[in-house]
């Protein structure tokens, strides 16, 4: 049963006015932006990063949820979209809250262990949006050299949750 099952079942016999003083306050409630990413790898262990047009750096692939949707199902989405890519997505590696800078709010970013692509997959990748210019794989000493520090962070603890087993909370990219 859905969360939203269960919230109906539990407010039978409740009255309207009830109701939207509660609509009301959740309303006013503060909204986070959220994304989800992917650390896929290649049989050799390098990770999969891509460049988007719409920022100067590389970045891990995934992107935004939309209004309402899971973090996971956003990350399905994001990569069915700009790299015709299906996978299962795995466990949840890290969660970073990032804190507001330039014109953004802050963001919740979630990464999933995207698993590792078999040889002929990861040759056959190419950016199907003209959102990403390019796609590659990457050993991590290039690839902290190509992400913004506080996503190589990121990108760090996934590889280190990959190693240990547990997902970790981090603050713009710090544990």
């Amino acid at each position: 049963m859905s969360t939203a099952q269960e919230w109906e079942g539990s407010q039978r016999g409740r009255d309207a006015a009830e109701f939207a003083r509660l609509a009301d306050g959740n309303a006013r409630q503060a909204r986070k932006r959220v994304s989800a990413d992917a650390l896929v790898r290649d049989e050799n262990g390098r990770i999969l990063l891509v460049d988007p047009t719409y920022k100067p750096d590389w970045d891990l692939p995934g992107g935004m949820a939309e209004a309402n949707e899971p973090p996971r199902d956003a990350l399905r989405r994001e990569l069915k979209e700009e790299l015709d890519l299906d996978l299962p997505v795995g466990e949840l590696l890290c969660v970073d809250w990032v804190s507001p800078h330039g014109p953004w709010d802050d963001l919740l970013a979630f990464v999933f262990d995207g698993g590792t692509l078999p040889a002929d997959r990861a040759h056959a990748l190419h950016p199907c949006d003209p959102e990403l210019a390019a796609v590659r794989f990457c050993a991590p000493n290039e690839a902290a050299r190509l992400l913004r520090p506080y996503v190589w962070r990121r990108a760090q603890a996934a590889l280190t949750a990959l190693e240990r087993g547990v997902a970790s909370y981090l603050q713009d990219g710090h544990v």
